[in-house]
């Protein structure tokens, strides 16, 4: 984790929201208001927007901006999530993280989240995701493997009972579906993880 290429990894993570944006919409429209693709493709492109002045940061510093701007760019409750979630790893990520200073970090930031939304584990949310990437990365996953468990994580979520959110709402209708934050975690966890992969 050493040499980090923040722009690439900002550039993969903005392509891959893109590139799935209208199949988070559709997750959404299914059970939330149908939005969460296109606040996502925003928020990332802005920060896509400005990758060079990012990349330029210290890690810690580079990460706390991205937070921001998802805050203020992605809109509706995804955006404090999100950006709770990157400005939690900038406060707490040294500038050259190890894996154990990546696994304190990372588990610091879930909790925000989780405080942040009101949320735990198993309520058919990104939690459920992130807290299955942070058991990947105690177990001392590789980063395929981290994306695989990211990705059942979010599948995990179709025949949960939302309980928090939007999609709580419906209740019982909103078994079945894949939770759209779930989904948009997973598709930024594997973006990064195959591009640490691919850098190796």
């Amino acid at each position: 984790m050493n040499r980090i290429d923040l722009k690439q990894l900002i550039e993969a993570v903005a392509d891959t929201i893109a590139a799935h944006a209208d199949d988070l919409t559709a997750l959404d429209q299914a059970i939330g208001d149908g939005d969460h693709g296109l606040n996502m493709k925003r928020g990332f492109e802005a920060v896509r927007a400005d990758a060079d002045g990012l990349a330029a940061k210290p890690l810690p510093e580079a990460l706390k901006a991205i937070g921001t701007k998802l805050v203020m760019t992605v809109g509706g409750a995804s955006g404090p999530l999100f950006g709770t979630l990157f400005m939690s790893l900038g406060k707490d990520l040294p500038a050259e993280p190890g894996r154990a200073d990546l696994i304190g970090a990372f588990g610091k930031a879930i909790d925000a989240v989780a405080a942040r939304g009101k949320s735990q584990a198993g309520q058919k949310t990104m939690l459920d995701v992130l807290y299955a990437v942070q058991a990947a990365l105690v177990a001392g996953k590789g980063p395929a493997d981290i994306a695989a468990a990211a990705d059942a994580a979010a599948q995990s979520t179709a025949p949960m009972k939302a309980i928090r959110g939007r999609a709580s709402f419906l209740g019982e209708r909103s078994v079945g579906h894949v939770d759209p934050g779930a989904r948009s975690s997973a598709l930024i966890v594997r973006a990064v993880a195959e591009s640490l992969e691919g850098g190796a």
